[in-house]
C-alpha cells in the first residue's frame, strides 16, 4: 500500500487538471504539464481533488501508483510556483554567460562548452551562480544534473559546477601527506 498514493491530492484555485487519452494535463498561471499514464494506473479528478488508484492488483500497478501520486503533485506544485536549482561555477577562470538559448561556459578547456537551454527551461546567471528554473521538476533536475556534469567537482582544490549548498570533501595533496608521514 502505496501511503503517498492513498492521500486526495488537493487542486489549487487557479488550477486546471484534466485525464484524456491516457494522459494528465495540469494547466496553471506557470504553464501546461502534461504526463502519459500507465494502462494499471487510474487518476480520477473530483470535488476539486485528484486521486490515484492502480487498476489491477499487480505488483507494477502498486509500485507505480505512488510513483504517479508524487508526479501529479509535481506537476501541480510546478505550474503554479517554478521549481529551481542553483549551481555554482568555482575555478579561477571558470565562468558562465548567457548567450539567447545557449549557456557559454568557460571550464579550464581549451574551448568553451556551449549548451542549448531547452524549451520550457529558463537560466539566468548572477556572480557565477548559474539558476536553472522551470515548472517540470525532472526537466529542471536533468538539466542541471546534466551542466554539472560537464565540470564536477574536483577533491583537491574544489573547482567544477557544484549543486548551491554542496558540500565537497577536498583531500589532502602529496606534499601535505607526505611531510606528515616522514
Amino acid at each position: 500500500m502505496s501511503r503517498t498514493g492513498k492521500k486526495a491530492i488537493a487542486i489549487p484555485s487557479g488550477t486546471d487538471v484534466a485525464v484524456a487519452d491516457a494522459e494528465v494535463i495540469v494547466k496553471g498561471k506557470g504553464g501546461t504539464l502534461k504526463r502519459a499514464l500507465h494502462p494499471t494506473i487510474a487518476v480520477t479528478v473530483a470535488n476539486g481533488e485528484v486521486s490515484v488508484v492502480p487498476s489491477a492488483n499487480t505488483r507494477l500497478a502498486r509500485a507505480l501508483w505512488g510513483t504517479y501520486a508524487a508526479h501529479i503533485r509535481n506537476m501541480i506544485a510546478g505550474v503554479n510556483t517554478p521549481f529551481a536549482k542553483k549551481l555554482q561555477v568555482e575555478g579561477i577562470g571558470f565562468k558562465a554567460e548567457l548567450a539567447g538559448k545557449t549557456l557559454k561556459l568557460a571550464l579550464g578547456y581549451s574551448h568553451p562548452v556551449i549548451v542549448s537551454i531547452p524549451e520550457g527551461i529558463a537560466v539566468t546567471i548572477e556572480k557565477n551562480i548559474i539558476t536553472v528554473s522551470g515548472a517540470d521538476k525532472e526537466q529542471v533536475g536533468q538539466f542541471a544534473a546534466s551542466v554539472r556534469a560537464l565540470k564536477k567537482p574536483e577533491p583537491y582544490k574544489g573547482k567544477g559546477i557544484r549543486y548551491e549548498g554542496e558540500v565537497v570533501r577536498i583531500k589532502q595533496g602529496k606534499k601535505a601527506a607526505g611531510a606528515t608521514a616522514a
